[in-house]
């Protein structure tokens, strides 16, 4: 019988990986299993983990000086849109999105 070591069969984070994806990390927009592949790399990559800290930081200081607005919503989905397509193209990967938009009209349908 033969004890298999699954950490070894893990594809490894690189650092480039885990630092392209560090705001995807930081806006919790990865799957929780990237999420957990990409924690475990920062955790024991003392300069990945020096990274995601200082942008962690520029991330809390513009929330707290930009006092609270928020960017109109088409804004940040064209934003996350742009970051996913660069993500993309740098990685080779493909990404699949669906946007269900469901809209009120404002006068009833008439019945003949």
């Amino acid at each position: 019988m033969t004890i298999r070591d699954e950490s070894h069969e893990r594809e490894q984070v690189s650092c480039d990986d885990a630092l392209a994806e560090i705001y995807m990390l930081l806006d919790r927009e990865c799957t929780p299993e990237r999420d957990a592949e990409l924690r475990r790399h920062i955790e024991d990559c003392p300069p990945c983990l020096e990274e995601y800290g200082i942008d962690e930081q520029i991330k809390q200081l513009l929330a707290r000086k930009c006092g609270g607005e928020h960017a109109p919503a088409e804004l940040k989905s064209r934003l996350k849109a742009s970051i996913r397509n660069t993500v993309a193209e740098r990685y080779g990967w493909t990404m699949a999105e669906t946007e269900i938009r469901i809209e009120r009209t404002t006068e009833p349908p008439t019945i003949s």
